[in-house]
């Protein structure tokens, strides 16, 4: 039987297992860029827009999978055997749910589909039979109920191609992420709550999602390089590469001001660690969903850099910073219980440079991007300038505004 925590029930930090297994979802990442762009990149704009659909409808389920494997994780020891076979095989599954990704909407669909449905339910199933404790048991017999249900608009998909594919995909991934916001209700079994996030494994949780970060920034910069190599160089390729690392870096420094350096002291000591420990969930996969924005947006600047910006390449070039931003708001309000300004007004800044840069080329729109990533990058040194760090101050009540 597999008892939860660590042998010595003390906290921990990731071990080289859940490294590996990180490594894994960087070849997924790029993978999900490499089939957005070609479609972003096409001259029809139902087709460019249809690539932004894409990247959730891809990059959702693979971020629901790292979730559940770093929640699984936290709660299990990963030196024990079951532990590692079922890290293992969830690497493979994104093996081959990644190498499906350039036909996952035409011919390959059930090699993305069945490795997500084989891996989301039959790991809850190998827990129950495993687990002792009553609570975890029946934490997830839910999961694995919900799973069973999305599993049928998951399956269903292959029977079909493109749109209708595509739709059904979304909807079994939202049946997938809402039941779960609810802690995957069942009538008939216990809905006590089993939360990852005990005392002992803030740290790690923790640590995961900083990973997951430096995971999706890593990626980033990886798409940008292969791009720059495989183009032609030029004065504007160059400035590409050189704006889009710029890019890169000032997301870093925004994610790791003072909110992403304190985050498990921040859990650690909120008043409710479930709730802010899902909030830190949704606030990451945002960041991501947005990093990964940014990198098709800026694979596009480096092949195109000059001529006429497209809607939907303005709208990642824009968007992917504004999610990534809307993500780290989300953070913030879990570490310090408030509402940066200068969040927003980087926000509306971004907004109100779309209907002029929609005049300009790709490059252009890309450095007005950088432009606002410094502006608030500088905000923040400005308002941190001869102050001690800040100690996190999480709480449940009504977020201030700094």
């Amino acid at each position: 039987m597999v008892r939860a925590g660590s042998a010595a029930g003390e906290s921990r930090r990731a071990n080289f297992l859940e490294l590996f297994f990180d490594l894994v979802l960087v070849f997924a990442l790029s993978g999900v860029v490499s089939r957005v762009v070609p479609d972003m990149s096409a001259d029809i704009a139902a087709r460019q827009w249809a690539g932004l659909l894409y990247v959730l409808v891809l990059v959702l389920p693979m971020m629901w999978l790292w979730t559940t494997t770093a929640h699984i994780t936290s709660r299990f020891d990963p030196r024990r055997p079951a532990v590692q076979a079922m890290v293992l095989l969830t690497a493979l599954g994104v093996v081959f749910m990644a190498s499906s990704l350039p036909y996952a909407f035409v011919e390959r669909g059930y090699a993305f589909a069945v490795p997500y449905v084989l891996l989301q339910v039959g790991r809850p199933l190998v827990l129950i039979w495993l687990l002792l404790d009553r609570a975890q048991r029946a934490l997830y017999a839910r999961s694995a109920i919900w799973f069973t249900v999305s599993a049928a608009p998951w399956l269903a998909g292959i029977l079909v191609q493109g749109g209708a594919r595509v739709g059904m995909w979304a909807l079994a991934i939202t049946i997938d992420v809402v039941s779960a916001r609810f802690s995957w209700p069942v009538p008939g079994l216990s809905r006590q709550l089993d939360s990852a996030w005990e005392p002992t494994k803030i740290h790690h949780l923790a640590d995961r999602y900083e990973q997951l970060l430096l995971i999706a920034l890593g990626e980033s910069v990886l798409s940008l390089g292969m791009t720059y190599t495989n183009t032609p160089v030029s004065g504007a390729t160059t400035l590409a590469l050189l704006v889009g690392f710029a890019t890169t870096v000032l997301l870093w420094r925004i994610y790791y001001y003072r909110a992403g350096q304190v985050l498990p002291e921040a859990v650690d000591v909120a008043g409710d660690q479930v709730r802010a420990g899902r909030d830190v969930g949704r606030a990451h996969v945002l960041m991501v969903l947005g990093i990964v924005l940014v990198s098709a947006g800026y694979e596009i600047v480096v092949t195109h850099p000059g001529g006429h910006v497209r809607a939907a390449w303005l709208a990642a070039t824009l968007g992917g910073p504004i999610v990534f931003v809307i993500g780290r708001i989300g953070l913030e309000r879990v570490v310090f219980n408030r509402i940066s300004r200068r969040r927003l007004i980087g926000i509306a800044a971004l907004v109100a440079l779309a209907l002029p840069l929609a005049f300009t080329t790709p490059l252009a729109a890309a450095a007005g991007a950088v432009a606002v990533l410094v502006g608030m990058a500088l905000a923040d040194a400005r308002h941190a300038w001869g102050l001690p760090p800040e100690a996190p101050s999480p709480a449940t009540t009504r977020p201030k505004r700094t």
